[in-house]
């Protein structure tokens, strides 16, 4: 784990608050002010959430996205927090934020069924099959109206859960406690690529870590510099290779709730026919992300805490050694 000399920064006298030019100041060195600025990124991906459930009219689908999204965002939050809360808050914030995500899958699966069916290549048969279990997953579509107190629950328990973080957190929040939810949501998303091998649901579980790491970084990396930004788009680029196999994983999913009055043949013929490519998909999603989650988390923690403290450390015109490749 990493230490607080780690993050030790250069010494200022008493008169130099601003430090000596050059210096960027950070959150991340003030434990005050990480605690703002964590509980201030808990609240936005709240209120992204509301503003998601008052936009439904304009477009269910994106309506649905974005309150995932922010359910997400939250949920990343959470993570670099949770080191600080007590285990009953802890696990009572997670399960009800997992549960106002859960609540909007099914919504999020009519949206991109269609749009996964279309880019897939079938055969005639095929394709009519996949038409018929569109015309009865629209039979099972929600109204808008539902839709909307859906988006609008969900937003709430999440905004609750804003509240309990508020009291519940103490005043200060150490760079250890961060790095530390950020450490564990690396090692959970390195087992579950382990796992995602032969499992279908290890591998969306990687994906959900991703997307969850990807978050925690890019806050970090506003926070400290480009070092820290190379991090978040390498383990973001891996993220974005995942979700065209996670689509597939879905839909396979959707066929199997939505097969109504289809002969068991012809919806094993269509389900064949998602998972041969679904193998090529996750066979190559795992070997790009390979490098990438190769590092135990403790290696992957210490690389997080260099990174932050070099790119937070004035720089020297003198030493060249910040140029070298390979930092």
């Amino acid at each position: 784990m990493a230490t607080t000399s780690d993050l030790t920064t250069i010494s200022y006298t008493e008169h130099d608050k601003l430090g000596p030019l050059g210096t960027k100041t950070s959150a991340l060195h003030d434990p005050a002010g990480l605690r703002t600025l964590l509980l201030r990124e808990f609240d936005d991906a709240v209120a992204a959430a509301k503003a998601a459930a008052s936009s439904v009219e304009r477009g269910a689908t994106v309506a649905v996205h974005d309150a995932r999204k922010a359910l997400r965002r939250a949920r990343a939050v959470l993570s670099m927090v949770a080191g600080a809360l007590p285990k009953n808050e802890r696990r009572a914030v997670r399960q009800a934020l997992q549960e106002a995500r859960r609540s909007l899958s099914a919504v999020r699966d009519h949206a991109v069924a269609p749009e996964t069916l279309s880019a897939l290549t079938l055969s005639e048969d095929d394709r009519a099959i996949a038409r018929r279990v569109l015309d009865n997953a629209a039979e099972a579509l929600p109204a808008v109206a539902e839709i909307k107190q859906l988006l609008a629950e969900s937003a709430a328990r999440a905004a609750a859960q804003g509240e309990a973080l508020h009291a519940a957190l103490p005043p200060e929040l150490s760079w250890e406690i961060a790095v530390e939810g950020i450490r564990e949501v690396y090692a959970d998303a390195r087992r579950a690529r382990r796992a995602g091998k032969r499992s279908k649901r290890w591998f969306h579980t990687w994906r959900r870590r991703c997307k969850e790491l990807s978050y925690q970084l890019d806050l970090v990396a506003h926070e400290a510099g480009p070092r820290l930004a190379a991090i978040h788009s390498e383990l973001d680029g891996v993220s974005a290779t995942l979700s065209p196999a996670v689509d597939l994983i879905m839909l396979r999913e959707f066929v199997s709730t939505y097969d109504q009055g289809i002969a068991p043949d012809a919806l094993a013929r269509l389900k064949e026919t998602i998972d041969a490519q679904l193998v090529d998909l996750m066979k190559s999603a795992r070997k790009a992300g390979r490098d990438s989650f190769g590092q135990r988390p403790s290696r992957f923690e210490k690389r997080l805490t260099k990174a932050v403290k070099r790119d937070l450390t004035p720089i020297d015109h003198g030493d060249t050694s910040a140029d070298l490749p390979g930092d």
